[in-house]
């Protein structure tokens, strides 16, 4: 099965960036053009296990991030990515329970990584190579209440239209308020 490019390593911006503010109290994110004003606010789901930037802590990283990778583009809803390849899969509820506590990351992914060094860039605590992203999840999925691995977890139509809008380096602030 051909699949085609879905990848996008960014090598430099594609147009003027917008910033993604991550609040991981309200479990919501909001975009913001320019200007400064709020383009959208999206409900988001990011890690049970809390905050934190160690490998291997099943934590949501916090800090200034870019998005450094657009992966997905084309893909139909509910696509399976798995190690950030579509697999060829469409989620439903009967792959589901073939797949009981599976990590389902669907439809688009943006790839986070930290601006920080030492705090989330870089050896332990480097946001990118722990593969922290903001994906699709599925709809049985509940927003507004953490349940990730450690990513920010969205609804499918909102990740499709957030893809759409933001541009490769777009800021992406998470914090705790």
């Amino acid at each position: 099965m051909q699949f085609g490019v879905v990848a996008v390593f960014c090598q430099s911006p594609e147009k003027d960036p917008v910033k993604l503010i991550v609040s991981v109290a309200q479990q919501s994110m909001r975009l913001i053009g320019d200007s400064g004003e709020v383009l959208r606010q999206y409900a988001v789901s990011t890690a049970k296990a809390g905050v934190g930037e160690v490998s291997g802590s099943f934590q949501t990283p916090r800090g200034r991030h870019v998005i450094r990778a657009k992966i997905g583009a084309g893909q139909a809803e509910n696509s399976v990515f798995v190690r950030r390849r579509p697999t060829g899969e469409i989620w439903t509820p009967a792959l589901a329970e073939q797949f009981p506590g599976r990590d389902w990351i669907l439809t688009r992914i943006l790839w986070l990584s930290g601006c920080e060094p030492g705090r989330n860039r870089l050896g332990q605590v480097d946001t990118m190579r722990r593969y922290v992203y903001i994906h699709g999840s599925p709809d049985s999925a509940e927003m507004g209440v953490p349940g990730s691995h450690g990513c920010i977890r969205m609804r499918n139509a909102d990740i499709v239209e957030l893809f759409d809008m933001v541009p490769c380096y777009s800021e992406v602030e998470i914090s705790e308020d």
